[in-house]
């Protein structure tokens, strides 16, 4: 499958890119098919050859995220942007379902034990009297 992606060049740590067509799954710095444009994000500046970039997506080539967010700021296509950056593991609705739980589990939980109390035999039990009782062996500290 096909993917347009960004392509890292420049010298260490003034990464520039140019967005190129590529197998979705070769390796970053590997062959590619067609150079489409180049973006610098230093000077926050970019070209694409929207011609080209239009064939290659109706052949089914794929953008990935950053791309696909390049070209909608290049007006090449239109649409939502997509969020790139990971999202917060713990989202918001966890905490309120948490707290509306506790009356459900008090709610079913109050059946079970009053049938479990009405099935269940008696048993008694013999308390014992604290005379009776053993004390614990206390062990002098050295």
């Amino acid at each position: 499958m096909l993917a347009i992606k960004l392509k890292r060049i420049g010298k260490k740590k003034q990464a520039s890119f140019r967005v190129v067509v590529a197998e979705r799954r070769s390796k970053l710095n590997g062959r590619s098919l067609e150079d489409l444009g180049w973006s610098n994000p230093r000077s926050d500046t970019f070209k694409v050859n929207k011609e080209r970039i239009i064939h290659w997506i109706g052949v089914g080539a794929k953008p990935t995220d950053t791309v696909h967010n390049l070209l909608i700021k290049a007006n090449v296509i239109e649409g939502a942007k997509v969020a790139v950056h990971k999202k917060s593991k713990k989202p918001v609705e966890v905490v309120a379902s948490v707290a509306s739980a506790t009356p459900i589990v008090e709610a079913t939980v109050a059946p079970v034990a009053e049938a479990v109390s009405q099935t269940a035999p008696v048993v008694e039990t013999s308390e014992v009297k604290p005379e009776e009782a053993s004390p614990a062996k206390e062990e002098p500290i050295s």
